[in-house]
């Protein structure tokens, strides 16, 4: 028997306890309070799922996943200050108070609700699409891809802040009321709005995980550890990392939508460095190899971050940098390495054979 941590049954088995766990939290906690936090946290591990699909899976490390999470938040953001809006004032009060006594074309779209969204969704995938495909199909990548995404995400902060008339500048967008589809209201501390975040964190899980079962994935995974070899076989590697990365874009920015709803306010902080550098490691704590084990990561981490910066304040910054440390330096593949270990020590012993003979001290016998 192999480790079953390899197992696709059990792997299946392990997201379905893991999303039915989710499912039962609303069932069991009456603090609206802590319920939107959940949900917050369930916004964290979709981008934390996003970069382990890009980065672990796809081997592109992307410092900018900003851009795709912050432009989706404003479009959400931009799409819910337009529900408060009337004919008659159609102008929302930051732009009046810039000095513009007109609605921007940029804004116009946004007085429709599924046109806004989208837009919100649609505007920052194909922003990857075409930013991927550029650099890939110029064959950047490793350190030089990571380094181009972090000046992008730079170029679209400045904008945003710079635009002041336009965004909000500093102060960001706030949309006074909760958001609104098809009639009904989701109030950002009810069930209903983690019930939202918990299907698009299932749907992108699932999603996910069949991508990199698939043949598609497969030869994404090979293309990460030897991409010249996949191009002499005749696979168009730009065209893969472009798909794979845009994929990632796409989950960023639904989750930048969700993540609006739910605190109701975006400003340039959801495209500065540090909030991109954030998401990196939730996957790495996690284990970027491990779609569930980057959520785990992201909920550990601002979890911990909740609970405990107001306590140890600016000191948090480096108890998380030392704990990335150590998981750098012993557990490259992050948390759920732990969890392989002990499955495949599990399975040695199962198997009748000791530590040294699964280590290959000694031969083993195939099946």
């Amino acid at each position: 028997m192999g480790n079953l941590y390899h197992n696709k049954t059990a792997q299946w088995v392990a997201y379905a306890a893991f999303f039915a766990a989710l499912a039962a939290i609303p069932l069991n906690i009456d603090d609206d309070f802590l319920l939107n936090q959940l949900a917050t946290y369930g916004v964290y591990g979709m981008l934390a799922l996003s970069i382990s699909l890009c980065w672990g899976f796809g081997g592109i490390l992307n410092l900018g996943q900003g851009i795709a999470f912050g432009l989706g938040a404003y479009g959400m953001a931009m799409t819910m200050q337009m529900q408060t809006q009337t004919e008659s004032n159609p102008i929302p009060p930051f732009m009046l108070n810039n000095s513009l006594d007109y609605l921007p074309l940029l804004w116009q779209p946004f007085q429709s609700t599924m046109l806004g969204l989208i837009l919100a969704v649609a505007v920052p995938t194909l922003f990857c699409a075409i930013f991927g495909g550029i650099m890939f199909r110029a064959r950047v990548s490793g350190p030089f891809f990571a380094i181009m995404t972090l000046a992008m995400l730079s170029a679209f902060y400045t904008i945003i802040l710079d635009r002041q008339p336009y965004t909000g500048g500093v102060n960001g967008i706030t949309p006074p009321s909760p958001f609104q589809f098809a009639g009904i209201e989701v109030d950002p501390y009810s069930p209903l709005a983690y019930w939202c975040v918990f299907f698009a964190l299932l749907i992108a899980a699932v999603l996910a995980k069949l991508i990199t079962q698939s043949w598609f994935g497969l030869v994404t995974q090979a293309i990460r550890d030897d991409a010249e070899r996949v191009r002499f076989l005749g696979y168009s590697v730009a065209g893969y990392e472009t798909m794979i990365y845009t994929v990632a874009g796409l989950i960023a920015s639904v989750a930048g939508c969700l993540w609006v709803m739910l605190v109701q306010y975006v400003s340039p902080a959801q495209l500065d460095v540090g909030f991109s550098l954030s998401m990196v490691i939730w996957a790495a704590i996690g284990g970027r190899l491990s779609l569930i084990g980057s959520i785990v990561g992201a909920f550990v981490i601002q979890g911990a971050q909740s609970y405990l910066g107001d306590t140890f304040l600016s000191t948090w910054l480096l108890i998380l940098g030392a704990f990335f440390i150590v998981i750098v330096r012993f557990l490259p593949n992050g948390l759920s390495s732990l969890l392989e270990a002990a499955l495949g020590l599990l399975s040695t012993r199962k198997n009748g054979a000791s530590p040294e003979q699964s280590n290959g001290t000694k031969p083993v016998p195939a099946e």
